[in-house]
């Protein structure tokens, strides 16, 4: 079996095995195809040594740390499954170590322009001068950003919403998350009243009568694609005063967490917010509370400046 299909039999594992999503799927088929280009003979024959000189090589390359120890992570899951099903008698990963990485500051957005934004989305959504093809792409992308804030969904979770969540108008829904692991999400008021306006807006548009979707579109999945998303949220950034380049669907993602724990809330319970399995992911928030520490001495202690 060349390393060709030993990287099929990996996928199909993942795929079968873990439910691992088409998403992380297609990242592991990414970097495995790449690894195994660039190692003479093929990533499944590799040593050591040449595992090491490919990461030397696409360090050079000026691929960043993270980049470098997410290639790492799959060829470490690639070689264990090789392991585990007698392919291989060793694990040539075993002694690599993974590249330093830093942890960066997530990317997020003040308070007051995040506020700009739906305010944006908000007006054109209200704008009765609008044809019917621009007032239906404001109505969705309105209730796309009402709720991509009110939730912190990630964005792959946020397109794929079944039109269910719209239907029965809760406070709260079940979102299914990595790992097909389910969680309990709140809508606030806003994001329920502008799902609503989207969903009045879908039910003229025949060819979403049957889609199980609340975002339909004619695309392979049936469903709105990030990018798309991700455009049309830079375009209504850039239309609201804000620079586009700061903007993305993870960005309203980190701001939901960061405001949440800027106005006193629990570092767990945005863990359980944010589908995060381990809450050390969810520690790279700790500036913001390290901050809100900082102010309340500031403001309550009777020996502060």
């Amino acid at each position: 079996m060349n390393s060709a299909a030993r990287i099929e039999a990996f996928l199909e594992m993942m795929s079968a095995e873990r439910g691992a999503a088409e998403n992380t799927l297609s990242s592991y088929r990414r970097d495995l195809e790449d690894a195994s280009a660039g190692i003479d003979g093929g990533l499944a024959g590799a040593a050591a040594a040449d595992i090491r000189n490919y990461l030397d090589e696409i360090a050079a390359r000026g691929f960043a740390a993270t980049s470098q120890a997410r290639k790492l992570s799959a060829i470490r899951q690639f070689f264990k499954f090789l392991y585990a099903e007698g392919l291989r008698g060793d694990d040539p990963t075993g002694t690599l170590d993974s590249p330093k990485k830093g942890r960066p500051l997530p990317k997020t957005m003040s308070e007051a322009d995040t506020g700009r934004l739906i305010d944006r989305a908000a007006q054109e959504a209200a704008d009765v001068s609008l044809n019917d093809s621009d007032s239906l792409a404001a109505l969705r992308l309105h209730a796309l950003v009402e709720v991509l804030y009110a939730t912190g969904l990630r964005v792959s979770e946020l397109v794929g919403l079944p039109v269910t969540v719209a239907l029965r108008d809760d406070r709260f829904f079940m979102v299914r998350g990595k790992g097909d692991k389910e969680r309990m999400v709140p809508l606030s008021a806003k994001a329920r009243t502008a799902m609503r306006a989207w969903l009045t807006a879908r039910a003229t548009v025949p060819a979403f009568a049957d889609s199980p979707f609340l975002f339909p579109a004619a695309s392979d999945s049936g469903y709105l694609s990030r990018q798309v998303f991700a455009r049309d949220l830079k375009g209504l950034a850039a239309r609201a005063g804000i620079a586009s380049a700061k903007i993305s669907p993870h960005v309203l993602r980190h701001a939901f967490a960061s405001h949440l724990l800027q106005n006193g809330a629990d570092l767990r319970a945005v863990q359980q917010l944010l589908g995060h399995a381990d809450i050390s992911t969810t520690q790279i928030y700790t500036h913001v509370l390290e901050e809100r520490l900082v102010r309340l001495v500031n403001d309550h202690h009777p020996l502060a400046d």
